[in-house]
């Protein structure tokens, strides 16, 4: 073997072995943000979770009121009908049917809104409404991280094989699946562009 082939032999060794080297790197790169993408993914499903139910538990409680609020529609509407129409009802009854009747009115107008507690129906259903937006939001985010997940991963298998075969256009050929992962993953957290299929 002469000193030149050996000299050769080094140097494509030598390149071989940075090849080697940063895809390792990159490898490392993608598995980071592949982690980053699961707790995101993560959260995004938790959030949109926790969202819903609350968003459901207010429109429960809406619901509830307004059937409590109907209830005592009905009874104001029967008092008035039946017991202050009646001309034989002593005046003593009829008061006390008059307070009762105002006492129902006042509590179905506290039903309708209740600024201080931000329990009335007007208040409950504002309240829905914010977490079905969180929910909603939650919920496009998931996608992007679900795909940047998968992309990641293919990722990674591609640049680890293209160490072991030694091919650099398939480290490529991941590196820019990778990339693609990075960029939804990015998307994911902060919705920049809205990619048709995905939402």
């Amino acid at each position: 073997m002469k000193a030149e082939d050996a000299a050769e032999m080094m140097d494509a060794s030598t390149e071989t072995d940075r090849f080697k080297q940063r895809a390792a790197v990159m490898i490392a790169a993608f598995a980071m943000v592949l982690a980053i993408c699961g707790l995101g993914g993560s959260n995004a499903g938790k959030e949109a979770l926790n969202n819903n139910v609350a968003a459901s538990n207010y429109f429960s409680f809406y619901q509830a009121k307004n059937l409590r609020q109907a209830v005592l529609g009905l009874a104001v509407d029967e008092a008035e009908l039946v017991w202050l129409a009646d001309p034989a009802a002593p005046d003593v009854a009829k008061q006390a049917v008059r307070e009762k009747v105002a006492r129902y009115k006042a509590t179905i107008a506290r039903y309708e809104s209740e600024p201080d507690t931000r329990e009335g129906k007007k208040e409950l259903l504002v309240r829905a409404k914010e977490h079905e937006g969180l929910r909603d939001h939650a919920l496009k985010q998931d996608p992007y991280f679900d795909y940047a997940e998968a992309l990641l991963q293919i990722a990674i298998v591609l640049t680890s094989v293209a160490i072991v075969a030694n091919l650099a256009w398939l480290a490529y050929f991941g590196g820019a699946i990778g990339i693609i992962g990075l960029l939804l993953t990015i998307n994911g957290f902060w919705l920049l562009v809205e990619i048709p299929g995905l939402a």
